[in-house]
């Protein structure tokens, strides 16, 4: 395959773009760190949803979205469908709760809720821990996905691919800062749709596919079109989608769907202009994330079961390419080789989008920790605004650089997918409760963060070794949960609270309300009777009923789009009306909640 002139013209274009929009903002964004971090807090709900959206567009998720199809079928989509439960969370209780806190960084939090020499330990490890180990974990999953786009579509080597793919990333990630990052985001999202959705247009319509309906009836796909999965195959329904529904969502921190916000997704809500944007920036993400986006990618990955069915048939397509690091997910981009001349460099300006759009969040938010949380807040507090920025675009080069060397390492998406699901194991319900339960502490966090992480190096690099019987994904999952759990929740009850100065104080600052707080409530009313500030109504069992309508909302639509796919009109129309009400029902409950 050969890129024509219009298709590098369309690239190079989009390059130059890029780099233009970081030049552009550079200047506002090399002032002070809350500029180059947070955009000075004033970003609409529209911009920044986008942006999430367009940062969950990473060129690694068709990849990821394609090695479950072509294993699991469509309903496999549920490991990760399962976490609009939490995002919806973070819709209705959490985001006007981070926007209150109005600290920099999400790490900030640890030193506005717990005390002593542990919350600033636990402030600093985490900005190490997340910033640079997790971090660079996550980027290589994305950088892996690079390789193979890179090596399929321009047989060019791996090393080749992430110099091209990281230069204009990193500089027009570390001249623009977030403000960049969003403006490009925006730039980017609509980019890498209108290539997603063009691209599956062009694929399906194929003559080896023969269009929609024979795609549908397909031997090969028939099997794997289910939204649900077969409630006869108890093992894949405990795996796909049990587990995730009942179990994952709320217990696993996963980039982009904390429990509780957190990450770059707090990231995004603390530079909003205020509570309510904060509110509708998460759930325009949430919407096109979780039910309009993995359509296409769906429709290629069953398109690619016709051509190639089996992994010896995509190593046989892939001559040139190490036969390791071809599976499952390399059939997403085998297939945008069909695309005719034109349209191929407008999708692969679209994947490049998707990587730098990734790519460019996840280096941001990690210089943020690098700067704000560790060379800030423990190395040198009195820095310069300039010594700062300095140090957050060093922090950019390094992280893109280790990220890439560890790419070269992995050999698929789900593998990486799976191992940072079982980094965060257990953490989730912890991350939940803290703003509502008073008696967790910093040594709760480190607990978790600790026992969760040694818990995933022993299933990941020890176990294969010992000679026991080998443990599916689920299980390892699960065993990490209650590990963790059991172990965060035990040093929760035989430590002491934070001071009862720094809990009054988060009180006042975030009013969280509940029964975990009572104590801290009866005790700032005793200080001050006439304190009116801290009587705010508790509204979190309204937004919980807002969160539970909202996924239905959600998950309605996402059903609605997959069954007009299928040609079902009939529960198409079933489930379009389901949405509408849902809808309706959301708006008359969304105005019972307290949002500034």
């Amino acid at each position: 395959m050969e890129l024509k002139l219009i298709d590098w013209a369309i690239i190079i274009a989009f390059f130059v773009i890029s780099l233009a929009i970081g030049i552009i903002v550079s200047k506002r964004a090399g002032k002070n760190t809350s500029e180059f971090f947070l955009s000075g807090r004033t970003m609409p709900w529209w911009l920044l949803g986008i942006s999430m959206v367009a940062t969950t567009f990473s060129a690694d998720t068709p990849n990821l979205v394609a090695d479950i199809v072509r294993n699991n079928g469509v309903s496999g989509n549920w490991v990760w469908w399962s976490f609009l439960l939490t995002g919806m969370l973070t819709v209705f209780l959490y985001a006007k709760l981070w926007r209150r806190s109005k600290v920099l960084t999400d790490l900030e939090f640890y030193e506005l809720r717990y005390s002593g020499k542990e919350a600033a330990f636990l402030r600093g490890f985490r900005a190490v821990y997340l910033g640079f180990f997790f971090n660079i974990v996550a980027m290589a999953g994305v950088c892996l996905a690079a390789i193979k786009i890179g090596g399929v579509l321009l047989g060019i080597s791996p090393v080749q691919t992430l110099l091209i793919a990281s230069v204009v990333t990193v500089i027009y990630s570390s001249l623009g800062g977030l403000k960049g990052v969003l403006i490009t985001d925006f730039f980017q999202f609509f980019m890498a749709m209108i290539g997603s959705i063009w691209a599956t247009i062009v694929i399906v319509d194929l003559p080896e596919i023969g269009g929609l309906s024979n795609l549908i009836a397909h031997e090969n796909v028939v099997g794997k079109l289910s939204i649900l999965p077969d409630f006869s195959n108890t093992d894949l329904l405990i795996t796909v989608f049990i587990i995730p529904i009942a179990v994952q969502w709320w217990s696993v921190w996963y980039p982009g769907s904390e429990p509780g916000g957190g990450g770059y997704i707090a990231q995004r809500m603390l530079s909003a202009k205020d509570e309510k944007n904060a509110v509708w920036a998460t759930l325009l993400f949430n919407i096109v994330h979780y039910a309009i986006r993995p359509w296409p990618w769906i429709l290629i990955a069953l398109a690619s079961l016709v051509l190639y069915p089996e992994v010896s048939d995509l190593i046989a397509a892939l001559p040139n390419m190490d036969p390791s690091v071809v599976k499952d997910d390399i059939s997403y981009s085998v297939m945008l080789r069909y695309l005719p001349t034109g349209l191929l460099g407008l999708v692969l300006a679209s994947l490049i989008a998707a990587f730098m759009s990734t790519i460019s969040t996840l280096l941001n938010w990690g210089s943020s920790y690098m700067v704000n949380d560790l060379y800030q807040r423990f190395i040198e507090p009195k820095a310069t605004s300039k010594k700062l920025i300095f140090v957050a675009r060093l922090s950019t080069v390094l992280l893109m650089l280790f990220s890439s060397i560890l790419a070269l390492f992995l050999s698929n998406a789900l593998q990486a997918f799976n191992m940072i699901l079982q980094i965060g194991a257990g953490t989730g319900l912890l991350f939940i409760l803290r703003w509502f339960w008073y008696r967790i502490n910093a040594w709760s966090e480190i607990t978790a963060m600790v026992v969760s992480l040694f818990i995933a190096l022993y299933f990941e690099v020890i176990h294969p070794h010992t000679g026991l019987p080998e443990l599916s994904s689920s299980t390892k999952l699960l065993l990490g949960i209650l590990i963790t759990t059991v172990a965060w929740v035990s040093v929760t009850l035989l430590t002491k609270p934070a001071d009862d100065k720094v809990l009054k104080s988060f009180y006042r600052l975030i009013r969280p309300g509940g029964v975990g707080w009572k104590k801290v409530l009866d005790k700032i009313k005793e200080e001050d009777p006439e304190d009116q500030g801290v009587s705010e109504k508790w509204d979190m069992p309204t937004a919980i009923l807002c969160m539970v309508t909202g996924s239905f909302m959600v998950f309605s639509a996402l059903f609605t789009i997959g069954y007009f796919i299928y040609g079902n009109l009939k529960f198409g129309y079933i489930m379009l009306f389901l949405t509408v009400i849902s809808t309706w029902i959301l708006l008359k409950l969304w105005k019972k909640l307290k949002i500034d």
